[in-house]
C-alpha cells in the first residue's frame, strides 16, 4: 500500500519564490506541470480540506510526490512550464495537440513562375506567403488566383515535358506558357498582380485594374476590357463574402470555449488586414475548465513551443487573464518580438472577434454531438441509473419567457446517435398566470402526452425536466392525469453555486436524490440535453417576443419611412432576412447609408 502524501510536511519547506511544480503519482509518472507567482501558496491550494472541484481532487488523490524548480521571475517559470508539458505531456495538463507545419502559399523563380502549397522547411528559390491556419485556406486562395490571373499551378516536371496546352488551358485556369502561347511580359503581369493580392493590397489591386479596364475601353478594347471587368468582380466578391474590409495588419483573433465534456479553441488569421483563414483545436482539458485558463495555456504551447511559427503584432482574444503581462515577457524574450493581446476592441476587430467565438461555439457544438461521442455518454448514464439497457430516447423540457411575456415551453430529443431535431418541438403557452413556470410546464406536458393518450407519438425511455423538486412533481402529476404508462423521471436542478458540474438529480420523486462526479460522461449528456433545451426555448421565446416588437421598431427608426421599408423589405425578400442581416449588408441596400445601416440593425435586435 502506498504512503499518502505528507502535504503538511512538504507545504512547511516549500520555497514562496516563482518556480515549476511536478507531480508525480505511485510509479513517479509525471501528472501535473504547474507555474506559480508563490510556489507555497499555490501548492497549498491543492491540498485544502474543501472547495476542491471534482478533477482537481482526482489528481491530489494520486499525488505521492511533488517537485519544484526555483526561476529568477514569472517570465521563466512560464518558459520552463512550456519546456515541460511539450517534453512529456502530463495528462492532468491543458495539451494542445497540433505538432504539424503550417503550410505557404509559394512562388517560384523563374521565366514562368508556379504558384504552390508549402509545407516544411523554406529551401526553394522563390516567395513565400502565409503561414495560412490549413491547407484548404491555401487551396481557396489558389484556386482563385487561377480563375483571376491563370498563373499556373503544375509541377515543374509537368511544365516542362509539354508539347501541347492541358485541361487548365482548355477551361481558363492557365495561359498555356508551357507551350509558349502567352507572352512573358504578360505572364509576369498576372504574378504581379497575384503578388498583390498575396500580400493583402485588395483595395490597391482593385483601383489598378479597373484603372486598366477604363483605359482598355477607352482605346476600344473591348475584349480586355471585358476580362478586366471579370478579374475586378471577382476580387469584389471575394472581399464581400469575406465581409471584412476595413482591417489592417497582422493579427490572430482567438477565442476559447468551454462546456462539459470538452473544449474548443477558434484561431483566424489575418495578415495585411485579410483573412486567411481559421483554423479549430479541441485541448485535452483535465484540471482548468475555466475559458481564460484554457485561452492562457493555448496561447502558452502554440507562441512559445515553435519558433518557426509566425508571430503576429497582435492577438485579439475572447477573455481576460491575469498572467497574460507574463505571457508577453516570455514571447519577447522567446520570440525576440513584441505582442500585445486585445479584449476590448471595436469595429472590424470586433466582428473578427465575433467570429470566432461563433466559430469555436459551433465547432464544440458539433463535436460534443458526435455520435460516437454520444453513445458512449448513453451508456454511461444507463449505467449511473442501473438501467437494465441502454435509452434510447431522452426527452428534455424548459421553459422561456420575459417577466411572463410570450412564454414559450421547448421540448428536444435526443438518441444514442445524436439529437433528433426533427422531434424538437415548441409550446406558445397560453391561459396561464404570468410568470407561473409550473402552470406553463402542466400545460406543454399534458399536449405532448396527450398524443401518447390517443396512441400517438413515441414515449421516451427517460424524461429529463429543468428545474428540480416542483417541476418534477408536475411532471409526475401530468403523467399519472393522463394515466401515461411508467417512464423514467429525472429532475435536474443547479447546485447552490449554479456552476455547472454541481447539479442535483432526482430520480422519479424528491425522495431520490443524487450526484453524479464533474467528470462523469453522464452527467455531461444530462447537462448537454438540459443546455439544449434551455438554448430552444429561448430562442423560440425572443421569435416569438420579438414578432410583434420589429415592425413597429422600424418604423421608429429616423430616417426610414413607407417607401425606404418597402425598398428595404424588396432588396432583402421580407422581414425575415432582413432581420438575419449583418450591419454591413444593410449598408449596402440602396439609399441606406452605414449610420443609418446601424441604426436599422440596432433596432431590430433591440431587447
Amino acid at each position: 500500500m502506498n504512503t499518502p502524501f505528507d502535504a503538511g510536511a512538504f507545504l512547511a519547506t516549500c520555497s514562496s519564490r516563482p518556480g515549476v511544480y511536478r507531480m508525480f503519482d505511485a510509479d513517479a509518472k509525471l501528472l501535473y506541470v504547474g507555474k506559480a507567482k508563490n510556489l507555497k501558496k499555490r501548492l497549498a491550494s491543492y491540498f485544502r480540506k474543501s472547495g476542491l472541484a471534482p478533477k482537481t481532487a482526482a489528481l491530489v488523490a494520486r499525488i505521492v510526490q511533488v517537485e519544484t524548480t526555483i526561476t529568477a521571475n514569472e517570465t521563466e517559470a512560464l518558459l520552463l512550464e512550456q519546456t515541460l508539458i511539450k517534453q512529456w505531456r502530463p495528462p492532468y495538463n491543458i495539451l494542445l495537440r497540433d505538432d504539424k507545419s503550417y503550410p505557404y502559399v509559394f512562388l517560384s523563380d523563374g521565366e514562368f513562375p508556379r504558384l504552390g502549397i508549402h509545407r516544411g522547411a523554406k529551401k526553394l528559390k522563390g516567395r513565400y506567403f502565409g503561414p495560412y491556419p490549413s491547407a484548404g485556406a491555401i487551396r481557396e486562395s489558389l484556386g482563385l488566383l487561377q480563375k483571376a490571373f491563370l498563373v499556373r499551378q503544375c509541377e515543374d516536371s509537368y511544365f516542362k515535358n509539354r508539347t501541347r496546352p492541358c485541361l487548365q488551358y482548355q477551361i481558363k485556369r492557365c495561359k498555356g506558357p508551357c507551350v509558349g502561347l502567352v507572352d512573358p511580359r504578360e505572364y509576369a503581369e498576372d504574378v504581379r498582380h497575384s503578388v498583390m493580392f498575396l500580400e493583402g493590397r485588395s483595395n490597391a489591386l482593385n483601383a489598378e485594374l479597373s484603372a486598366a479596364m477604363q483605359q482598355a475601353a477607352a482605346a476600344l478594347d473591348f475584349e480586355r476590357a471585358a476580362e478586366l471587368r471579370d478579374q475586378v468582380a471577382l476580387l469584389r466578391r471575394v472581399q464581400d463574402q469575406q465581409s471584412m474590409e476595413g482591417g489592417s495588419g497582422d493579427v490572430d483573433i482567438v477565442a476559447s470555449m468551454v462546456n462539459p465534456g470538452g473544449a474548443c479553441v477558434h484561431l483566424i488569421s489575418v495578415r495585411g488586414g485579410r483573412v486567411l483563414g481559421s483554423k479549430n483545436f479541441f485541448p485535452q482539458v483535465a484540471i482548468e475548465e475555466e475559458g481564460s485558463e484554457v485561452l492562457l495555456a493555448f496561447l502558452a504551447q502554440y507562441y512559445l513551443s515553435s519558433q518557426e511559427r509566425d508571430l503576429p503584432g497582435e492577438l485579439i482574444v475572447n477573455a481576460q487573464h491575469e498572467d497574460f503581462p507574463t505571457l508577453i515577457a516570455a514571447v519577447a524574450e522567446a520570440r525576440g518580438r513584441e505582442l500585445s493581446i486585445s479584449h476590448r476592441v471595436r469595429g472590424t476587430r470586433a466582428r473578427w472577434q465575433q467570429l470566432a467565438v461563433t466559430n469555436a461555439e459551433q465547432a464544440l457544438g458539433a463535436r460534443l454531438a458526435n455520435r460516437q461521442h454520444v453513445a458512449a455518454r448513453f451508456e454511461a448514464l444507463a449505467e449511473a441509473l442501473n438501467m437494465e439497457e441502454i435509452p434510447q430516447r431522452l426527452e428534455c423540457f424548459d421553459i422561456s419567457h420575459s417577466s411572463g411575456e410570450a412564454t414559450v415551453a421547448s421540448c428536444v430529443v435526443f438518441g444514442p446517435e445524436g439529437p433528433l431535431k426533427s422531434d424538437y418541438r415548441r409550446y406558445n403557452i397560453e391561459g396561464v398566470t404570468a410568470g407561473d413556470d409550473y402552470a406553463a410546464m402542466h400545460q406543454a406536458l399534458t399536449r405532448r402526452f396527450s398524443k401518447i393518450k390517443d396512441g400517438d407519438g413515441k414515449l421516451p425511455d427517460i424524461l429529463l425536466v429543468d428545474g428540480g423538486k416542483g417541476q418534477l412533481a408536475m411532471a409526475r402529476e401530468v403523467l399519472a392525469e393522463l394515466a401515461v404508462p411508467d417512464l423514467l423521471l429525472l429532475g435536474v436542478a443547479k447546485g447552490t453555486t449554479r456552476k455547472p458540474g454541481l447539479e442535483t438529480l432526482y430520480l422519479n420523486d424528491a425522495a431520490h436524490e443524487f450526484t453524479l462526479p464533474g467528470h462523469s460522461p453522464a452527467l455531461h449528456l444530462i447537462q448537454q440535453i438540459r443546455d439544449e433545451s434551455h438554448r430552444f426555448a429561448i430562442t423560440g421565446h425572443r421569435a416569438r417576443r420579438g414578432k410583434a416588437r420589429r415592425t413597429s421598431s422600424l418604423e421608429e427608426v429616423a430616417g426610414v419611412g413607407p417607401k425606404r421599408r418597402r425598398e428595404l423589405l424588396n432588396h432583402f425578400g421580407g422581414l425575415q432576412e432582413l432581420t438575419r442581416a449583418s450591419a454591413e449588408e444593410i449598408a449596402k441596400a440602396p439609399g441606406i447609408s452605414k449610420k443609418l445601416a446601424e441604426s436599422i440593425y440596432a433596432a431590430l435586435h433591440s431587447e
